[in-house]
């Protein structure tokens, strides 16, 4: 299947088209945009580069590895694999971190066996929640972001939990 290859490329030219037809100058209006874009760039920065530190410092420091095996029996006794109790932890700090265990994972164990679906199924079932909380409550001054946070950290692992749950029965 060649075809999806063309979306992106078709959709482009249709933009590009219909601007020439309403006589839109199509670069300037996208130059326009691209201002709007730099405030909230500068905004959100401090805030990406602190959830990136701290990521690194939580696997840097071990408290990653101490986090794990003190949880292992708690996620052996759930029902989720002890091997993938990394990824319960680095997911909802970093996607790249995620992606990396995932593709470990995948390579060691296989993606048919019953650790690969329950490796794919957490690191699809969450987001990196402390990144997005990041992106999110940068803008939104002084509001407070721990609850939600929070509730967004438990749905992710109530979810990945549900997930390895379902794999073991399918």
């Amino acid at each position: 299947m060649i075809w999806p290859s063309y979306i992106l490329p078709v959709l482009f030219a249709a933009v590009l088209l219909v601007a020439a037809f309403r006589r839109v100058k199509a670069y300037d209006c996208f130059a326009e945009g691209v201002k709007g874009v730099l405030p909230l760039l500068a905004s959100l920065f401090p805030y990406i580069a602190g959830i990136t530190v701290l990521a690194e410092l939580f696997e840097a420091s071990g408290l990653s590895a101490g986090l794990r095996s003190a949880l292992s029996p708690a996620f052996t006794a759930l029902g989720v694999p002890e091997e993938i109790a990394p990824l319960f932890l680095i997911k909802p700090f970093s996607g790249s971190g995620s992606l990396s265990l995932l593709g470990d994972l995948l390579s060691r164990y296989g993606a048919d066996s019953y650790i690969g679906r329950c490796a794919s199924v957490v690191y699809a079932s969450g987001e990196t929640v402390f990144y997005l909380s990041a992106l999110y409550f940068a803008g939104r001054g002084g509001k407070r972001p721990a609850l939600p946070v929070f509730i967004a950290f438990v749905a992710n692992f109530l979810s990945a939990l549900l997930g390895c749950l379902f794999c073991r029965i399918l």
